[in-house]
Parts: structure tokens; C-alpha cells; sequence
């Protein structure tokens, strides 16, 4: 017992040593260094600013998604459709936002409502004016797709990889419905050509800077809330589901309840990391719903190590940063790459990035203590 709480503290310690640096890096270095004059060697470029910013809302995704499959054994393949909500969100505020500076100078209905014949703006568009609406959608429709999508299948106890095609069906057939002009939400176009937020002109580098912070703080938060979460009573219930379900259920425990739970929570995450990343981008369509993006996201968390939460983060970030590489320098390596990443973390190391770090450490403490 004393010695487990003993290990426990160092790795608090290390937790939150870690957390302060990486914080510092991203809160302080970062502006700091985008801070620097043009010509120097140091300075950070204005148009890495949202890349940043795009990958740790990326991030923020992938530790949505890891609460769910990590801790749970839930494996969902529709959360980007959940990211893309939250986005959408937000981007109806910005195109209300535009009012009269838009092609058509029509302050009633968004350009493209204009462009194709519409005379009224749709009752599902009314409150989107307001800021406060709009953050409040961002967090409600993806909780309440993932509330009521997440009580019909698990109280029918629908599992595994049926769970998982079911998810990736809903995903696609909302990609389906946004490419549809019917529909109110630009078609295949999407949303686009925002101007500000809260009255921050997007295109100038303090706003940018500013949403880029505002994603540090988001991830930051997202990461200390799951931790918290996961060392709760209720985070050891939900890892008994993913190791013994049928266990837990037969000690009396909700197991419906515990993944409903996670599930809606890690929806709204995802739509928060979804509203964040659409002012970034200047842009949302419908292929932000595509079923592939919902398995990269699942690669991503794999590739750091599921059920580890700062492995989300590392996998998140380490692959789109591989991805923004090859993608310019080799455009048609990149899915191949992707794929050959995914089976050899599947059979080489099926913990990760992280469990790779263990296996590391267990090995230098054994030639440390002279057992080797």
C-alpha cells in the first residue's frame, strides 16, 4: 500500500511537471517567439499560428475520443461527426456575424441563402446572431445526438464492432444530408468567408493568436477535466466496462448509465474542439463529416496509446504534423503512409507510443537494480 501510493505521487510529480513545461511552451514560447521581428532565424510566422492552433484542437479530439475507446472499450468511428456539429455551430454565428459586408450586402440572409432564392432565413438559423446562442449549440446538438444515439444502442447492448459501423453509418449519413442545399448549410460549400468574432477582425494575427491560446487553454483544460474524471469512482467503473462488462453488470452496476455518460461528454468535447478549429480555417463543409476522418482520429489515439489521455495528445499531434509534411513534400504518399502507420502500431505496438515509453523505462529500471 505505501508503496503504491508512493509510485502514484512520483507519477503525479512527473504529471504535473510535465503539464507546467508543456504548458509554458505553448502559452508563453509560442507568442514569444511569434513576437520576434520578420528577419530573425527564431520567429515564428504568422500562418503557423492556426496550424497550431489546428493541431491541438485536433488534440482536444483525440482525447474526446480516447475517454470513449480508451476507457470504455467503446470504439466510436462517428466523432468527427460530433467535431463537425460543433463547428457548424459556430460557423452559423460567423455568417450571421458578416450582416451587410457580405457579396450581396444582405444583412437577413447569408450569401449563399441569397445566391440560391431563399427568402427567409430558416427558423434553425434564428439566435445565431448571438454569441451565447451559438456556444450554447456548440456544447447541446452534439450532446444531444451522442444522449439520444447512445441510449438506443446501448441499452440494446449493441457492441463491439457493430457499435462501431453503426457510428460510422450515422457520421456518413449526415455527410449526406449537409451536401444537400435543401438543407440550409451551404451545401457542398459549406461555410466561409467569416470576417470576425466577437468583433476581432479574423484576418489580423492578434485574433489569431488570441484563438490559438484559446485552444492551449481548451486542451489543457479537456486533459486535467478527463484525468480527474478517470481517477474517480465512476473511471474505475468505466474501465471494469472495457475489461468485464458483463462483470460489472452482474455487481448491479448501470453500465447503460456509465457509457452514456462518457459517450455524451466526449461529444460535447469534440464540438467544442470543433467550434475552435472552424475561425482557425476560415471554413466548414460537409466533408468534415466524412466516415475517414473519423478513423484518423481513431489512428491517432492508437498511435499515442488509447486509455493513457497525454498518449492522445502525442499521437494527435505527432501524425498530423507528419501529415502536413508529407502532404507537401510527397502528396501521394500520404494515405499509404497513414495506412502502413496503423498496421504497424497494431502488431508492433498495440499500446502505443506510450506503452513504448513504459517498456522503455521497465527496461533501464531492471539494468539500474542490476537484474540484467
Amino acid at each position: 500500500m505505501i508503496l503504491s501510493r508512493l509510485v502514484s505521487s512520483q507519477t503525479d510529480r512527473r504529471f504535473w511537471l510535465g503539464f507546467v513545461l508543456v504548458a509554458a511552451l505553448l502559452l508563453l514560447l509560442v507568442p514569444a517567439l511569434n513576437a520576434l521581428p520578420e528577419g530573425s532565424p527564431l520567429a515564428l510566422p504568422n500562418y503557423m499560428v492556426p496550424l497550431l492552433g489546428k493541431y491541438l484542437c485536433y488534440a482536444t479530439l483525440a482525447l474526446a475520443l480516447d475517454l470513449v475507446w480508451g476507457y470504455c472499450g467503446v470504439l466510436s468511428l462517428g466523432h468527427g461527426a460530433f467535431f463537425a456539429l460543433g463547428g457548424y455551430a459556430m460557423g452559423m454565428h460567423l455568417m450571421r456575424a458578416i450582416g451587410t459586408r457580405g457579396v450581396y450586402g444582405n444583412a437577413e440572409l447569408p450569401d449563399f441563402m441569397v445566391f440560391l432564392n431563399w427568402k427567409s432565413l430558416p427558423w434553425y438559423w434564428f439566435g445565431f446572431d448571438h454569441f451565447w446562442f451559438a456556444a450554447l449549440m456548440v456544447l447541446a446538438v452534439p450532446g444531444a445526438l451522442a444522449f439520444l444515439f447512445g441510449w438506443l444502442a446501448f441499452r440494446s447492448r449493441i457492441t463491439g464492432v457493430y457499435l462501431s459501423i453503426i457510428t460510422q453509418a450515422m457520421t456518413y449519413a449526415l455527410m449526406l444530408a449537409f451536401f444537400r442545399n435543401e438543407m440550409g448549410f451551404g451545401g457542398n460549400n459549406g461555410l466561409t468567408d467569416f470576417k470576425d468574432l466577437l468583433g476581432f477582425d479574423l484576418s489580423q494575427p492578434g485574433t489569431k493568436m488570441g484563438l490559438y491560446l484559446a485552444s492551449a487553454v481548451m486542451m489543457g483544460a479537456a486533459l486535467l477535466l478527463m484525468r480527474h474524471l478517470v481517477a474517480t469512482k465512476l473511471g474505475r467503473v468505466m474501465v471494469a466496462l472495457r475489461d468485464a462488462e458483463s462483470r460489472v453488470r452482474f455487481l448491479g452496476y448501470s453500465t447503460t448509465q456509465a457509457k452514456l455518460f462518457a459517450f455524451t461528454l466526449s461529444a460535447m468535447l469534440a464540438g467544442v474542439a470543433g467550434a475552435l478549429y472552424v475561425p482557425q480555417v476560415g471554413i466548414i463543409n460537409p466533408s468534415e463529416f466524412s466516415p475517414a476522418n473519423s478513423i484518423e482520429i481513431a489512428i491517432w489515439v492508437a498511435v499515442g496509446g488509447r486509455g493513457t489521455l497525454v498518449g492522445a495528445i502525442i499521437g494527435a499531434l505527432s501524425v498530423n504534423a507528419a501529415k502536413t509534411w508529407l502532404t507537401g513534400a510527397a502528396p501521394e504518399v500520404w494515405l499509404f503512409f497513414l495506412g502502413a502507420l496503423f498496421i504497424a502500431v497494431t502488431l508492433l505496438l498495440p499500446k502505443g507510443l506510450m506503452g513504448l515509453r513504459l517498456k522503455v523505462a521497465k527496461r533501464f529500471a531492471k539494468v539500474e537494480e542490476g537484474h540484467v
